[in-house]
């Protein structure tokens, strides 16, 4: 799969934009703030409906404009697709092929990216919040079904959070609709859970001989599913649900009193575990680095191995921050496989053919052009 043609209306510093892309490497030059990350992000916007850089999409309009649009052209099963994708203060109207889709849980996974970006050093030593944000788009690349069962849980999430809050203040004093939101909430959190179980499985063992790999064979990584409820991927549906239900019979006062939902898919999180030790905690900041590069690596061959075809992978400004030995490990796995965008201020010192090979571009000021 590879992106042949984009193009940019409003979107951030861009008026304008019209390029068009090889199969291959393309290398973004350009100094900091003048749009690099931009083109970048626009990418990954039109596969996912949503920024990895911000949660609020009016950022992404250019300033005192209405709209931002984003259109490509996907190769894909050996055929042509265009996308598109207009953000509005009004929200997000995607089209897939021409045809409107109703719903951005069904455009999403026509187009699959994995983002490789600075912060995703954090995706080990941040918050459990970035990690549980990592899982679900990742999940939802090659899941509709999930993407719709966060959007639900979400939703109910959002209501039972209302309604606790209502008994809290005395402005409600029935339990029926605690009860039944209670319900509802535990059915869609274990379909979200026994996804999360067999996906981190499923990345596991993809990442766990990159890592070995990398680390010369020094080290061994595991990646550990942490529900806040005491569940395991070995429990059938019913027993989870029996779980949930005696949970929630037990902290039901405690959650009444602090008016929020104190269990669920909103609370769990990832560990990393090098060698058995839990690198968050005690890891080095190159076993960091080299477990998030695996991570990511190990995502490209996930998604090749659910869908058939490799995804696009964005690297933003992140060659600086690995060493010789981590860029040219993660350069020699994409090489021919793959095709990439790598935005950076500079490729002086980074001695690998694959750049040598590469399509370049310069960015100044919201204008992008190909270097001959």
């Amino acid at each position: 799969m590879y992106i042949t043609e984009l193009e940019l209306r409003n979107y951030r510093n861009y008026d304008s934009l019209n390029m068009t892309f090889e199969n291959k490497v393309n290398v973004i030059l350009g100094e900091n703030a003048q749009g690099k990350t931009n083109v970048m992000e626009s990418i990954f916007v039109l596969a996912m409906a949503k920024s990895h850089r911000t949660s609020n999409d009016k950022d992404l309009i250019r300033w005192d404009e209405e709209y931002a649009k984003i259109k490509g052209r996907i190769q894909k099963y050996n055929s042509s697709v265009p996308m598109e994708l207009v953000i509005s203060k009004k929200g997000k109207k995607a089209k897939f092929n021409h045809i409107e889709q109703r719903k951005l849980s069904q455009y999403v996974g026509n187009m699959n990216v994995v983002m490789f970006a600075p912060e995703d050093l954090h995706l080990v030593k941040g918050s459990p919040q970035v990690r549980r944000r990592f899982i679900d788009m990742e999940i939802g690349q090659v899941s509709p079904v999930y993407l719709y069962d966060i959007g639900q849980y979400q939703k109910i999430l959002q209501q039972r959070n209302h309604y606790l809050k209502q008994l809290q203040l005395r402005k409600a004093a029935d339990q029926t609709m605690l009860e039944v939101l209670t319900e509802q909430f535990t059915q869609v959190s274990v379909k979200i859970i026994q996804k999360r179980f067999e996906f981190i499985k499923m990345l596991e063992e993809w990442a766990k001989p990159i890592h070995t790999g990398i680390s010369r064979g020094l080290e061994t990584l595991k990646i550990v599913y942490k529900p806040s409820l005491d569940v395991s991927d070995e429990l059938d549906w019913s027993t989870m649900i029996n779980r949930f239900e005696e949970k929630f019979a037990l902290i039901k006062k405690r959650e009444i009193e602090r008016g929020v939902t104190l269990v669920g898919p909103h609370r769990d999180d990832l560990q990393f575990l090098v060698n058995d030790r839990d690198i968050h905690t005690f890891g080095s900041q190159g076993q960091q680095r080299t477990t998030a590069l695996s991570v990511k690596l190990a995502e490209i061959e996930l998604i090749h191995s659910e869908i058939g075809e490799y995804p696009i992978l964005l690297l933003d400004d992140v060659l600086s921050e690995l060493d010789d030995y981590r860029q040219s490990h993660l350069l020699n796995t994409i090489q021919g496989k793959v095709q990439t965008f790598v935005t950076t201020t500079s490729i002086d010192g980074i001695d690998h053919q694959t750049l040598k090979e590469a399509s370049t571009y310069s960015v100044e000021a919201g204008h992008m052009l190909q270097r001959k």
